[in-house]
């Protein structure tokens, strides 16, 4: 299971729990209805900077993999081109 889901798993159970404690808790339902909406805004807040978080490091592992490949890239014309040069000079020696 990937880490993600388990990611998710967690917040949904935790938010679950706040809303049946919140739910349950013997206050007036104005008082009870503000604290559901700060909670929620809490927890959006919350989700938002850990999907930013993620977003940022999936931005950072793409950028090395894709400098990576370009530089392999680089590499491999260079190796091509080596070959081919000692290919046509071994084709007008012979």
């Amino acid at each position: 299971m990937s880490s993600g889901k388990i990611l998710l798993g967690v917040l949904a159970g935790i938010a679950a729990g706040a809303l049946i404690g919140t739910l349950l808790a013997p206050e007036k339902g104005s008082d009870t209805r503000k604290k559901l909406v700060d909670k929620g805004e809490d927890y959006l807040e919350d989700l938002k900077s850990q999907l930013d978080d993620f977003v940022g490091a999936l931005k950072d592992k793409y950028s090395g993999k894709m400098s990576d490949a370009e530089d392999l890239i680089s590499k491999g014309k260079s190796k091509y081109n080596e070959a081919k040069n000692e290919f046509k000079n071994s084709v007008s020696e012979a």
